[in-house]
């Protein structure tokens, strides 16, 4: 999967322990999606999963690993990627933003990325079929390109694995769960909660200033497929200064989780938060116990990869300290009883 900011990877095997020791959970609604790993995790042990992301990238990721099933998808999947492998480059919009106004990939990869993106616009396929195509166009594109993990900023110096030459892969796509189809949803954090029932509700919201369409801009673009008009020396999409989450303000963050708990309707709660984010531990188990009884289990990792680097200016320069460099992860476990 791609390289991304805030991803549970370390904290997936408690995770997916705590769902299953809960016993009683056949589906569960992953509210803030992100890369999917979580809901691939779940979908793999079998539960049935309903994946949900405002983000264009964030839905396709999730309609590939968890509304794609491998016995349906695969076969054709990996004819079409084979073919797909074979087409020359094309420089056109993405090569021009991303590999010329900018830095983030090499000329030729970005061309091929246009031709097999054009490509795959013009086939016209099911919408799980071609969310497998994009996401391996993205994690292909993910493998040769020259930034930090984010897509903030590119490096001064070309990365050495932007040298490679983009290969597509077929993902890990999993079968039907014994539960029940996995789903993909686009929807508001609140919306989704309302009209999405299961047994438990697991939310990862976004928990400070970093907003993920401003650091995934790329695949937004990759995906919507829209050549938007971008801005700065990072190329974003112009729609990022206005598609903001409230869940990025410290100011409205509060309210919004709020609204979000308050209308659960799943018997159990699941959210993963941090101690870098604008609640703090206390806050939150304040309002979760509005809800029912609470347990929270901590854990401690180093901080993710773009920390461990530095801090660098959009030129890739380093200009700044990192003031820590581990932080605590949090799951708070809350059993609905109003």
């Amino acid at each position: 999967m791609v390289k991304y900011l805030g991803s549970k990877r370390l904290l997936l095997p408690a995770i997916v322990e705590t769902v299953r020791a809960l016993g009683d959970v056949q589906s569960v609604v992953d509210v803030f999606s992100g890369t999917s790993r979580v809901g691939h995790a779940l979908k793999r042990e079998g539960f049935q999963v309903l994946a949900n992301d405002h983000n264009a990238y964030a839905a396709a990721l999730a309609r590939c690993y968890v509304e794609a099933d491998a016995e349906a998808v695969s076969a054709q999947a990996a004819a079409l990627l084979a073919e797909l492998n074979e087409l020359p480059g094309e420089p056109g919009y993405f090569t021009a933003t991303f590999c010329e106004r900018s830095r983030y990939f090499q000329p030729k990869n970005g061309a091929r990325v246009d031709a097999i993106r054009a490509d795959i616009a013009r086939r016209r396929l099911p919408a799980a079929l071609e969310a497998v195509l994009l996401v391996s166009l993205m994690e292909a594109a993910d493998r040769v390109d020259s930034t930090t993990g984010v897509q903030m900023a590119y490096l001064k110096q070309w990365a050495s694995r932007s040298e490679r030459d983009l290969t597509l892969r077929l993902p890990e796509l999993l079968p039907r769960a014994a539960a029940g189809a996995g789903r993909a949803t686009q929807l508001d954090a609140l919306e989704a909660v309302q009209t999405t029932p299961a047994d438990l509700v697991y939310l990862d919201p976004p928990y400070n200033q970093h907003s993920y369409l401003g650091n995934y801009h790329i695949w937004e673009t990759l995906v919507r497929w829209d050549a938007p008009e971008t801005y700065g020396v990072a190329q974003k999409r112009v729609d990022c200064r206005e598609r903001r989450s409230t869940f990025n303000s410290r100011r409205e963050i509060g309210a919004s989780l709020a609204a979000v708990v308050r209308a659960v309707q799943a018997r159990y709660l699941l959210v993963s938060f941090s101690n870098e984010g604008f609640l703090t531990r206390e806050a939150l188990e304040a309002l979760l116990s509005e809800r029912g009884e609470v347990t929270v289990v901590e854990h401690d990792f180093k901080r993710y990869v773009g920390a461990q680097i530095g801090i660098h200016n959009p030129a890739g320069e380093k200009v700044g300290t990192v003031g820590h460099l581990r932080n605590k992860e949090y799951l708070f476990l809350v059993r609905v009883a109003r």
